[in-house]
């Protein structure tokens, strides 16, 4: 599971992950260059994180 998420939307894509994998994820910040086409899951804002499992 993956999750794209700008600044206002962490807090819920971090709950999300936590609900639906019954685990803790990996909270990594977005490469510059990766900003720039990534938009967040939850609206259309730039994506700053990605929630992920950690493989």
């Amino acid at each position: 599971m993956r999750i794209f998420s700008c600044e206002n939307h962490i807090n819920h894509a971090l709950d999300m992950f936590v609900a639906e994998q019954k685990t803790f994820p990996m909270l990594e910040e977005l490469k510059n260059e990766e900003k720039l086409s990534t938009v967040c899951s939850y609206c259309e804002s730039s994506a700053l994180y990605i929630v992920a499992n950690e493989n």
